[in-house]
């Protein structure tokens, strides 16, 4: 049996994706659904501040938090996503001119990549965080793929993760 991140990751998400202004968005409800579909015992917080308020500033701009939680049985991790509060080209919005559909619409993309985390619809976002020059690198073979400049391979460290259970973590 695949892990639960390899079970989500091969999800088709293709026939629910849309494109805007060169990106492309994976329904919310749609990616939603899927997973609970997979994991019906799972659950997801929209994070808010001591006061109440759905997103965090730092007096320029906002952002907001939310976490989504795969449960399956007695197995359970919660991977938390911050995004910021943009206008409809993907640009932060000034705090003065946010307004709440824009909060809204970005607690749902959060949502959406806090599920990708888990493997639902990560190849969507694959290279949105690259440069130009390197979307570019990621469409070219394997052979037309050149190193940048200074670069050394190093070998691969395996790590050694230990999961404990949350009443196996100690309290001090």
């Amino acid at each position: 049996m695949p892990n639960r991140f390899e079970r989500l990751a091969a999800i088709d998400c293709s026939d629910h994706v849309e494109r805007k202004n060169n990106l492309t968005y994976l329904s919310w409800a749609w990616a939603w659904d899927a997973f609970k579909r997979a994991f019906p015992d799972s659950y997801f917080t929209v994070y808010e501040t001591e006061t109440g308020c759905p997103y965090w500033t730092d007096g320029r701009t906002c952002w907001v938090k939310t976490g989504v939680t795969l449960v399956d049985g007695d197995y359970s991790l919660e991977l938390i996503e911050r995004l910021p509060v943009m206008d409809f080209r993907n640009n932060s919005v000034p705090l003065e001119s946010v307004t709440s559909t824009q909060v809204n619409k970005s607690i749902q993309r959060s949502l959406t990549k806090a599920l990708a985390r888990h493997g639902l619809g990560l190849y969507i976002y694959a290279g949105e965080d690259l440069p130009v020059d390197a979307e570019r690198d990621l469409k070219a073979t394997p052979a037309d793929r050149t190193p940048p400049e200074g670069y050394k391979k190093e070998p691969v460290k395996k790590a050694k993760v230990t999961v404990a259970k949350p009443d196996e973590i100690p309290f001090f």
